[in-house]
């Protein structure tokens, strides 16, 4: 897989998640999403984002052009937060450590083509995530 193109934005409170929402919003309308899609795109980056700010403090969000066999739009979100301790079961949904429905992760998950995270107590949580044009 490689990058066409790549924006980084830095995430540190709620203007700055409607930001990177719409940002992430007109690069897919650009590279031809649907609508349906994009909203699926813009939906996962606002979680990803609210969960940066919330749990982890702040942090960046990457997103990049990418081409294979395809192309494609990927969403990295990175903080140095404290980490998500138990991580197997905040995949699971319905757990949240901040009262919340514990749905962004899975949610995220169900609406990408691809879902990657890592994260540690004390190291932080990078989430990647993509979609690719059908």
């Amino acid at each position: 897989m490689r990058p066409m193109s790549e924006d980084t934005l830095s995430i540190r409170d709620d203007n700055d998640i409607i930001s990177v929402r719409r940002f992430g919003r007109n690069i897919a309308a650009r590279l031809g999403f649907g609508v349906v899609d994009q909203c699926r795109i813009t939906t996962a980056i606002s979680e990803l984002a609210r969960n940066t700010v919330v749990h982890g403090g702040g942090g960046i969000v990457t997103i990049r052009t990418v081409e294979n066999d395809k192309k494609g739009i990927e969403i990295i979100c990175r903080d140095e937060g404290p980490g998500i301790e138990n991580l197997e079961l905040a995949l699971q949904g319905g757990y949240s450590t901040v009262g919340g429905f514990g749905i962004g992760l899975l949610g995220t998950k169900r609406l990408m083509d691809e879902f990657q995270i890592t994260s540690g107590a004390g190291k932080g949580t990078t989430v990647i995530i993509r979609k690719w044009l059908k």
